[in-house]
């Protein structure tokens, strides 16, 4: 095995060696200088693309967005808005007139309507509790969207707004609760619920679709579609969540209601577990949505279904595929889907045939992040990116041929800086499973020498690493470190036993396997196994904790966002379906709270360890992160905590990250003996380090 890989490798360096000739090293400073391209939405007569660019200044912690317009073919690029405040989401009219956005130029995020032949954009909605994803009736007569409003308040913005300015500026400052789920992602509920409103285009009159206690739409942490307009325009499809215990329930289920207002029936009821991600199709016969089958297990396989709104059967499209359908779209015809798939470190398009379930690759193109069909149904246009590619706009036929790039933001930084590719092995794991393992090179790579490896574990724990452009796949390997990203027990991507296979085995399967990954690495030729680090970013971070306490294979660990004491873990995080079904249970029902807490492991910690959280992290509080500095402190382990105020589970880009990256290459050029930090990390914490 050893003597295959090294051929492998071997090849690889004969293909990429001359691709970093004559640039220079990825630093920091270049991550921002990105621009992230992405929401492509295709005109009604096919002929045009609007999407949006943000841009980021570093030294300022800001970022702007813009939209963009250019012919289907690129050509004829401009730019739409030239505000100083985010222009995003743009979405055509049926007519193809009027290009709507979300934009916070005035009175916080609110919908804007900018005619496409020339003028100035018209603000629609004023609401004081904000808007979010618009999108038109079919007539273009209405403009559906969400917000969070007090539940007694619905519609009338000056009883929503008269309530939270004494909640902000009162006397009296508290957050009330009366059952779980009061605090969620990086926010308190405080008696507020998402609503889905409809805005008349011509008067700008609200009306509130889903009044009452529950959020409709339900909270998604990927965006995906909260609702939706039947083709005909009469019902609108949302997505809500009735059940009593919300912390303990993944019983999402698809909505109906009048446009005209009146009582939504619930078409999902059957089924206790995930249903959301509503879709029609063109010709109105179906719902498609994305489903799965096992309540309370929020990581069961996301199967793409169909709801037929003459018969009110439903029937599930990719059971075949054992994997997870992240997104999905209509072909014009209504006889096929598109959607993609998360496999084996890529995002692939694929097409299912409506009638027969059967599927087929349509485009394998590294990581597709978004994608639309054009409305003659003969080409795709997508966003994609892989580990050397920031993202950039292509087109593509149905066929998957013909593929095109037409935008090229980033190509100056392309020609400019060394962004580098990566190269895959695999790795014999726990159970004799194949590990996945992305490795990415050094700038400068020389194979007759030896460089210091940093080993980086993702989170979730249930996602993967995928071939696609990411800050620390390019900044770490700009300051002189290989940087490996493996694809443990419990990734998606390889089959849904593999994902299954970490829930109640925290500290089993998923653990032998980072250990044989780091076994492989450190008997590659140029890999220094004296100078190993490793990292991780939530599940990624308990995994670092856990190593902290098992074994001092590495010089030094980076923990950011993890979970460190299982039972207090429980009782602070908000989604409790999440612990109760990868722990088995409760902590006073189940001994795997103890059996898989890095906290009884105290008295091994001995390697020095970066602990990093944020004040607003409320999926794992980031107490969690102050217990572990303690207990490696005590221990007296070199150690240092950065605490983000304003962040939660994701820092700020712009504001945090830069710090974040920072720390890390001080961190690492400390212990391993790589490039360190540009600048020095006290005065950045200080906001002097410009």
């Amino acid at each position: 095995m050893r003597r295959t890989l090294v051929v492998a490798w071997a090849f690889v360096l004969l293909l990429s060696g001359p691709v970093w000739a004559g640039k220079r090293a990825f630093t920091i400073e270049d991550l921002y200088r990105i621009k992230n391209v992405a929401d492509p939405q295709i005109s009604p007569d096919g002929k045009q693309i609007a999407f949006v660019v943000t841009e980021y200044n570093l030294r300022e912690g800001k970022s702007n967005s813009d939209l963009w317009l250019m012919n289907a073919d690129g050509t004829h690029l401009r730019q739409l808005t030239h505000s100083e405040a985010a222009d995003w989401h743009p979405r055509w009219s049926p007519d193809g007139k009027t290009i709507l956005f979300l934009s916070t130029r005035k009175d916080g995020a609110q919908i804007w309507l900018l005619p496409v032949e020339g003028g100035e954009p018209r603000q629609l909605t004023k609401m004081s509790t904000g808007v979010s994803d618009p999108v038109w009736s079919p007539d273009g007569k209405w403009i559906a969207f969400s917000s969070s409003v007090f539940p007694e308040c619905g519609a009338d913005d000056s009883c929503n707004r008269a309530i939270q300015e004494k909640m902000n500026d009162g006397p009296i400052q508290a957050h009330l609760a009366d059952e779980l789920l009061y605090r969620h992602w990086d926010f308190w509920k405080d008696g507020k619920v998402v609503h889905t409103f409809v805005v008349e285009v011509e008067s700008g009159n609200v009306r509130d679709l889903t009044p009452g206690p529950f959020d409709a739409p339900a909270f998604s942490l990927e965006g995906g579609r909260g609702y939706v307009f039947s083709p005909d325009g009469k019902e609108i499809c949302f997505v809500s969540n009735h059940d009593r215990d919300q912390a303990l329930s993944t019983n999402k289920d698809l909505w109906v209601v009048p446009v005209t207002g009146g009582d939504p029936v619930n078409i999902t009821d059957d089924n206790e577990a995930y249903d959301a991600d509503p879709l029609y199709s063109p010709d109105g016969r179906y719902i498609a949505y994305r489903m799965q089958k096992v309540p309370g297990y929020e990581s069961d396989r996301f199967r793409l279904a169909v709801y037929d709104r003459k018969t009110g059967t439903k029937r599930v499209l990719t059971e075949a595929f054992d994997n997870w359908v992240v997104d999905f779209r209509w072909s014009p015809d209504s006889k096929s889907i598109y959607f993609l798939g998360e496999v084996r470190g890529h995002v692939p398009l694929y097409r299912v045939d409506v009638a027969t379930g059967k599927i087929n690759l349509v485009l394998d193109d590294k990581t597709i992040d978004a994608f639309e069909v054009a409305p003659d149904g003969k080409w795709i246009a997508y966003v994609r990116r892989s580990v050397a590619e920031p993202r950039e706009i292509y087109r593509v036929t149905v066929a998957g041929t013909g593929r095109k790039r037409l935008t090229e933001f980033n190509k100056p930084i392309e020609e400019e800086v060394d962004i580098r590719p990566a190269e895959e092995m695999w790795v014999e794991g726990a159970d004799g499973d194949s590990i996945h393992v992305f490795v990415v090179k050094p700038h400068g790579f020389d194979p007759s020498k030896k460089y210091p490896l940093i080993l980086n574990v993702h989170g979730g724990p249930q996602s993967q690493w995928a071939d696609a452009f990411r800050g620390d796949w390019q900044v770490y390997p700009g300051a002189g470190y290989i940087v490996a990203f493996p694809n443990p027990h419990g990734s998606t991507g390889y089959g849904q036993r593999f994902t299954e296979s970490i829930s109640g085995d925290w500290g089993g399967k998923v653990m032998e396997d980072i250990m044989k990954v780091t076994d492989a690495l450190a008997a590659l030729p140029w890999v220094d196994e004296e100078r190993m680090g490793a990292m991780g970013w939530s599940w990624g971070g308990y995994a670092m904790m856990w190593l902290e306490g098992h074994t001092d294979r590495f010089k030094c660990l980076a923990a950011m966002m993890g979970v460190y004491d299982l039972r207090s873990m429980y009782g602070a995080t908000e989604e409790l379906w999440f612990p109760e079904w990868d722990m088995k249970g409760t902590p006073w029902t189940s001994d795997l709270y103890e059996k898989f807490s890095p906290s009884n492991y105290v008295v091994n910690f001995k390697t020095p360890c970066l602990v990093i959280t944020g004040e607003l992290d409320f999926r794992v509080p980031y107490t969690q992160s102050l217990q572990f500095f303690t207990a490696l402190q005590r221990r007296g382990v070199p150690s240092r905590l950065i605490v983000f105020k304003n962040d939660g589970h994701w820092p700020n880009f712009v504001k945090s990250m830069p710090l974040y990256y920072a720390a890390h290459l001080d961190w690492f050029s400390r212990w391993l003996g790589g490039g360190g930090s540009p600048w020095p990390i006290e005065k950045m914490v200080r906001n002097m380090a410009w």
